[in-house]
Formats: C-alpha cells, structure tokens, sequence
C-alpha cells in the first residue's frame, strides 16, 4: 500500500479531535439536557449557583480550593486559552518545533496531551512530538521556547517515547527575603504537627512536622538548609525550654555553623567518635523508652516533660553516612536504621541535612518520611530527594540559582495531590539564633553534655 497523497477528509479530523476532547461535545449537551428539562431560567439559576459556590469557596477556604480545585481550573483554562488552536500552532512554528508533511505539504504540529498545573506559576505540558524528532531535539529549542512564551524558565524532559514534558516556569513567586518567624511564648501555642519554617508560593505559612516521621534536607552549599534548621529550631524553642523537645545535635563540620545554639542542644558531637557515641546513646535510650511503652501497654507516646520528643539533627550527613572511615560509617548507618525503622511511636526523630543525595552517600535514604528539597546542582538529584517524577511535575530545584537572593527557595510533595509546592525557607541571622538562645536555653541540667568535651576530658 502506498503513502497517501493527501490528508483526512476535515470531517474525519473533526471526529477524531471531538474523540480526543470529549467534554467539549458533553459539557455543551449536558446543559441543553437541562435547559430541555428543567427549563433555561432554572438551568441558569442552578448554572449561577454552582459558579457562585466555586468563587465562595476559593475565598473562604483557600486551602482547600488550591488543594482540590484550583489545579483542575488552572489546567483546563490554560489549556484552552494557552495551549491550543492556532496560538499554539504558531508558536511551534515560531521556535522551530514544527514539519511539513513531505507528501501532502500540510505543516505537522506537536499535539498537546495533557495540561497540569500545579500550581500558579508552574504547568507541566505533555506533548506529542512529531515523527522525527527526539528530546534532544526540543531541548536545544527550549531557550528558545520560554523567551517566546515570556516565561522565567522552561525545562523539556522525556515522558515516554514520542511524548515530552515541559515544564514552564511562568514567574517566581518570591521576591523578598522571608524573616525569621517569631518564637512562640509558650508551649501551647507550638503545634509540633506544623511548625512554621517560611512561606509557599501562595504566600501562606509552609509548616513541616517534627513529629510523626523523619525529615530528609537535601540542597547544595549555600541554598539555605541552615534556614530550615534554625526557624524549626525557633518553631519550637518554648518546648526545648521546658523540656518537651530535646535536640541531638551532629555537626561533622567542627560546629562551625552549629557552635551557637550550643546551649539549647542536649546532646552536641562535632566528631565522628564522639557522633557514634551519641548515636549509641540515642539508641539505647529509645530502646529504654519502649520498655516503658510495653510496660504500661502504651502504643504511642504524648510530647511531655515525662516523654520528650528527641530530636536528632546531623548537620551534613554525608560526612556520617559515607565519608568517615569503613566501619564508623558502618556503624553509624546501622544505628541510624534502627532508630528509623522503630522511633516514630517513642517520638524519636531524624532530621538530615546535606548536599548529595544520592544511595551511595545516604544508604537509609528512603527511610525519610519527610522530604525538602531545595536548590541542587544536578537534575537527577530531584528525583532522588522528592521521588520519581518530581521533577517533570515541576519541582525544578536543579534551576533554582545558587546565589544568595535565592538560598532558602525549594520544593516539597504535597501529600493528598502528590504534586509540587514550592516555599521559601525564613531567614535566620545570628541576631534570630542569638534570641532563640537567651529565651527558649532549658534551665542547667547534669544531662546536657558536649560529647567531645567529655572526650577530651577523658
């Protein structure tokens, strides 16, 4: 059989479109169906009230809309205002993406597939190539691309064969630097299901838990990890005052960054012998913990002075988990799997900060329940923090710039739609660090020991 010599007839085309898009055929008989049943006046009444219900809801419960509706609005909108019809067409034209059908003549568009928006500043675009080119291909032109849509950023990456993903950053949401959140007065204004560490896109508080799992920060020098760390520090500073919460402190770093809020730290290492030694002990005490657990048939324990939250914080994690000698890291990884796999109902908890996240560098990488990504130096290691995917959804943490102006900016999964939301981390000076220090320091306690300083003493 020869190649054809000419295209469909139009009326095939349209059938074929109108299958392709079934609610532009449904949405227009549904009403008629309506207005033949109940008549136009109560089809428009009824038509008024459910547009009005949406504008209602989007206002009194933001959270909610953005969560289920306002991805699903954005998308079908941009769809058909953006990225459709003869706009859409031309714009393939423009940036070189289009082919002319060596036998008919008839100019071959790339098809768009799906629209995701996952937010107001990002949508994902899956698209049809067409015959004959390659990602390679599209992402030569992508340059090309985001300066024709006058967007900020646009990322191409292989979906499945034939079908590409662009990701277009239309803006950045943050243009300011966040300040420090304040300290709460008391405990009972902590909720350490949420504690506050900045902002997301939507310029509402973005809160993460210390409770209930184990967090893993990943981002490279200089993205702002240490502003996670000290605004959740600051987030729940009246609990480690009155001793509800108890921070382990790991810097392999010498302290350097750490030195400063030595005081609020109930236990504090700044080398390897003197981590796997509070490791051992952070261990052991969860183990005496769950004793207690079985003893009074207890399946899960409450925040209190009685049973504290223990929080562990390694501060570069690398420096832990692959970095040190063979069998200290062996050690080290061995006991962090324990606590990880049996803490989370003793309220022991995990919270690790470093810059390569690959398996090689952290082996007990998916025992983190909690993820952070901020700015990366490769795209790979997106997926490696936030999960396959994340990236081609939008979570474009490898774009994010290295300089200061951006530290703190990153992305998390939003656990109900599992898509993308990106934050900004508060600020925090030594000035922030140094009033966490003078107001939330527990009273003295024979307890609180520099693990290195008793070393040295020894």
């Amino acid at each position: 059989m020869g190649r054809a010599s000419r295209p469909p007839g139009r009326e095939f085309q349209a059938l074929a479109w109108t299958a392709r898009h079934p609610g532009f055929v449904a949405v227009p008989l549904v009403v008629l169906g309506l207005v033949l049943m109940l008549g136009p006046l109560v089809t428009g009444i009824g038509l008024g009230v459910l547009v009005a219900s949406v504008a209602v809801w989007g206002r009194s419960h933001p959270a909610s809309f953005d969560r289920f509706a306002a991805p699903a609005l954005r998308a079908t909108w941009r769809r058909w205002t953006v990225y459709r019809g003869r706009r859409w067409a031309q714009l393939m034209s423009d940036c070189g993406l289009t082919k002319e059908h060596r036998h008919t003549g008839d100019l071959l568009v790339p098809r768009v597939l799906r629209v995701r928006s996952s937010s107001a500043s990002i949508d994902t675009v899956y698209v049809r190539m067409v015959r004959g080119q390659d990602v390679a291909y599209w992402q030569e032109r992508s340059s090309v691309l985001w300066e024709a849509l006058i967007a900020h950023r646009v990322a191409i990456t292989r979906h499945r064969p034939g079908v590409v993903a662009i990701v277009i950053e239309w803006e950045l949401p943050f243009t300011r630097t966040i300040p420090a959140p304040d300290i709460p007065e008391t405990t009972e204004d902590v909720d350490l299901g949420a504690v506050e560490i900045g902002d997301n896109e939507r310029g509402e508080p973005f809160t993460a838990p210390v409770i209930g799992g184990h967090r893993l920060v990943a981002g490279a020098s200089g993205s702002g990890k240490g502003s996670v760390l000290w605004s959740t520090l600051r987030g729940v500073g009246p609990c480690i005052r009155d001793g509800i919460v108890r921070v382990w402190m790991v810097d392999l770093k010498g302290g350097v960054e750490t030195e400063q809020g030595a005081p609020l730290f109930h236990r504090y290492a700044t080398t390897m012998p003197a981590a796997l030694e509070l490791l051992t002990e952070f261990r052991d005490a969860m183990r005496d913990r769950q004793d207690d657990m079985r003893d009074q048939n207890v399946r899960a324990c409450t925040p209190s002075p009685a049973t504290p939250v223990e929080l562990l914080v390694i501060d570069e994690m690398a420096m832990l988990t692959a970095y040190g000698d063979r069998t200290s890291v062996r050690d080290a990884l061995r006991l962090l799997a324990e606590v990880m796999t049996q803490g989370r109902a003793s309220l022991f908890a995990v919270h690790g900060y470093l810059q390569e996240p690959s398996k090689d560098v952290v082996d007990v990488r998916e025992l983190f329940t909690q993820r952070i990504c901020l700015g990366v130096t490769a795209a790979s290691h997106v997926d490696m923090v936030l999960g396959e995917g994340a990236r081609e959804r939008g979570a474009l943490a490898d774009e994010i710039p290295g300089d200061a102006r951006h530290a703190g900016i990153g992305f998390v999964i939003d656990k109900g739609s599992r898509l993308p939301v990106r934050f900004r981390a508060a600020f925090v000076s030594d000035d922030d660090i140094t009033e966490l220090v003078q107001r939330c320091t527990p009273p003295p306690d024979a307890d609180v020991i520099d693990l290195d300083t008793e070393r040295g003493a020894a």
